[in-house]
């Protein structure tokens, strides 16, 4: 368990469940025959991104989520946490619409293909796509359970190659004077390696 809480496996957890519901949202998520004077009694599927509009924004809103709480600061961290929530919240919502009425989500699709407005009747099942959606939301959602109980004991960003200290923080020497850093030399521009010609040469 304590494996499936590091950072490396949450992020790629989120970035697999993520990426599972994208692909899917490209497939046809429902097909079936509408009654209509233009269309008769033709048979009608609909993408995932026709019949749940968003959904791949969400998805790879969930990507950036993931990355941000694996690779920011505390206070950051809580804030991609909250939008990580609405998003699988959002997710599974587009999702269960579509495999809870078919038909109905499939009717305003057949109509804007002809041009009109509203909805007209068809009668659509789904297909196995809004499940694998469905699955890749689980993912995602196993994936912030994961961080969820991980993030305490997350280190936060690297802070190796940062300046330490404010502006006004300095190394004394022996009686209290100022004494100059590496990093004074360097904003300086000089090198803080060059010590000049050897007196004893």
């Amino acid at each position: 368990m304590r494996r499936l809480t590091g950072k490396g496996p949450v992020a790629l957890l989120a970035l697999l469940g993520a990426g599972v519901v994208l692909v899917a949202g490209f497939r046809p998520w429902v097909t079936g025959t509408v009654a209509d004077a233009v269309l008769g009694g033709s048979r009608v599927s609909a993408t995932g991104a026709e019949v749940a509009p968003g959904l791949s924004a969400v998805a790879l809103a969930v990507a950036a989520a993931a990355v941000a709480v694996v690779a920011a600061g505390r206070v950051a961290r809580g804030v991609a946490l909250v939008l990580w929530v609405a998003c699988v919240v959002a997710a599974a919502g587009l999702v269960a619409r579509v495999l809870a009425d078919p038909s109905g989500v499939l009717g305003p699709v057949a109509a804007a293909r002809v041009g009109r407005t509203g909805t007209v009747e068809a009668q659509a099942t789904a297909t196995a796509w809004p499940w694998v959606a469905l699955l890749g939301v689980l993912v995602t959602l196993l994936a912030l359970g994961a961080a969820l109980v991980g993030r305490r004991r997350w280190s936060g960003p690297s802070r190796r190659y940062e300046r330490t200290g404010s502006g006004e923080d300095h190394v004394a020497g022996s009686r209290g004077e100022r004494v100059g850093t590496a990093w004074d030399d360097l904003s300086a521009g000089r090198d803080p390696t060059d010590v000049g010609d050897d007196p004893r040469t």
